[in-house]
């Protein structure tokens, strides 16, 4: 049986259609024709990546449509559409430690219709400066030797670079009307798995935007549920704040169990947890670890979580970077299924189920450049202290 109809089928919840509220202006049923109002908000994320360092004023620019929208009762724009919009202005880094800049805008999206209507949206995205710093290596080095402060004038701060999936809301500009009878019903359910999934990307990207880990796990729970079965199994929470880190790492040495990871980004941010569990036997070397991204979707209520899990077994150097990073082992799915293996011993999984994400990974390297391969499956895993199944609905053939 595939796990679609082993797990899914008996969890069907009834689809039924009823008109939602929004902002937009409902007419008698007996009308062909609804009001879309104007400032009725669009949720949207970056088609690609841009960057200060090569974007020109006047560059167009895509957004996908994060989620359907739906007034009256019926879908306007759906979800995975692109919106047009451009840059209206870029900034390259600066002397005295300035970071660069860019600003774009919204321009307009298609209706479901096909009619076309403008969107107001204009958003600033800035490079961090480095003028703090600088200011503390020239006093640093005028104390030492003050011909040289001078130079640290020279420093640049960092480029502003806007990364894919990033998210950012735009409005309708002005009242739009649409034809009921060109205009599909919205088919409303309790779960958002199926649309998360279908528009989920494949892996995660680095600061620069260089795509590396795959996504490979899925959790329905509450954030108090999460970080209690993770505890439950022993996971920790790995170090953030630089001065602990070095700390720890002159005492602890090679028994620092929070050894820091780096930051991957989802949606335009990075992981809001990362969690690891150190092998006994070589804390810093060997680790299984995960990073972990809060969605926007819901399952009964219940938010979805999204991770990316690999096991580190060594340290190796990396020259193109010019330093130490774990070397990972290249079967992902064996860390995938470990962590339901280690999370079932808590009582808590309530639910774990296969599913497959609409671009699927066989194989692939990190953002390090180390290679790894996938059955390009995802695992989802229901974290609770009930008995209640994980609800979800098959509505397309991403989930199977």
């Amino acid at each position: 049986m595939r796990y679609a109809e082993r797990f899914l089928l008996p969890l069907l919840v009834p689809i039924v259609f009823h008109p939602q509220l929004s902002s937009a202006q409902e007419l008698p049923r007996s009308s062909n024709r609804i009001v879309v109002k104007s400032g009725l908000p669009l949720k949207l994320q970056f088609a690609k990546t841009i960057s200060s360092a090569r974007a020109q004023k006047g560059d167009p620019l895509e957004f996908v449509v994060e989620k359907d929208v739906i007034v009256g009762g019926y879908t306007v724009i759906r979800a995975g559409d692109l919106a047009r919009g451009s840059v209206v202005q870029v900034k390259q880094r600066r002397l005295l430690g300035m970071g660069g800049g860019v600003i774009v805008k919204l321009d307009s999206v298609e209706l479901v219709s096909g009619e076309r209507v403008e969107l107001e949206a204009q958003k600033r995205f800035k490079g961090r400066s480095h003028t703090l710093r600088m200011g503390m290596a020239m006093a640093v080095a005028g104390a030492i030797y003050f011909p040289a402060a001078p130079v640290f004038l020279l420093s640049r701060g960092r480029d502003s670079t806007v990364l894919k999936g990033t998210e950012l809301t735009a409005y309708l500009k002005s009242d739009a009307t649409a034809e009921t009878a060109q205009l599909p019903m919205a088919a409303v359910n309790v779960s958002e798995l199926p649309e998360m999934v279908r528009m989920l990307p494949p892996r995660v990207l680095n600061g620069e935007g260089r795509e590396g880990d795959m996504l490979n796990v899925i959790f329905v729970a509450k954030e108090d549920d999460l970080q209690e079965v993770f505890a439950r199994a022993g996971w920790v929470k790995v170090e953030k704040s630089k001065p602990q880190i070095i700390w720890h790492l002159l005492w602890q040495r090679t028994r620092y169990m929070k050894l820091p990871m780096d930051r991957l980004y989802l949606f335009g941010r990075a992981q809001d947890y990362s969690y690891a569990l150190p092998d006994p036997s070589s804390v810093v070397a060997r680790r299984h670890h995960l990073r972990i991204w809060k969605t926007s979707r819901e399952v009964d209520g219940v938010p979805l979580w999204v991770g990316a899990a690999t096991h580190d077994v060594g340290i190796e150097f990396v020259r193109r970077k010019l330093w130490l990073f774990h070397r990972i082992d290249p079967n992902v799915d064996a860390e995938r299924d470990f962590i339901a293996r280690n999370l079932t011993e808590t009582q808590r999984l309530i639910r774990q189920e296969y599913v497959r994400s609409a671009e699927g990974v066989s194989g692939a390297e990190t953002a390090t450049g180390q290679a790894y391969y996938s059955d390009n499956r995802m695992l989802l895993m229901g974290l609770g202290s009930g008995t209640k199944p994980v609800p979800a609905a098959l509505v397309d053939g991403n989930l199977r």
